[in-house]
């Protein structure tokens, strides 16, 4: 008995700080996907900003000049808030992979971890 404390009281420092590590690694992981998710939202937010003024100056065009400079500026803005629409959808996949913003994995292991050092103890 005396030599299973001893090897507890050993190993399980080294048990926490693995675990730490983990938990810390987890977290790095989930805050990169939560910066590039943050990222690509204001990638968004910015190309639907030159989008609606492409868009306003496609109606002032419209309402100035031949049809088809109009219809140039309509086509381009509607293009750039294409392709704002597709960075707002990639930004939103990357922070759905961010959160929770909880180690999942150091979590389980731990309890892995507790839920062996009580059986050994009771053996």
């Amino acid at each position: 008995m005396s030599e299973l404390v001893k090897q507890a009281t050993e190993q399980i420092p080294q048990l926490v700080r693995a675990e730490m590590r983990l938990a810390a690694a987890e977290m790095k992981d989930k805050g990169r996907h939560a910066g590039f998710g943050a990222g690509l939202f204001g990638g968004s937010g910015l190309v639907a900003l030159y989008g609606v003024g492409a868009l306003l100056a496609g109606g002032i065009a419209a309402l100035a000049l031949a049809l088809p400079v109009w219809a140039a500026a309509l086509i381009v803005g509607a293009v750039l808030l294409v392709v704002a629409g597709v960075l707002g959808l990639l930004g939103r996949r990357q922070v759905r992979q961010a959160n929770p913003p909880v180690p999942e994995q150091a979590i389980e292991s731990t309890h892995q971890d507790v839920t062996e050092i009580k059986e050994r103890a009771r053996r």
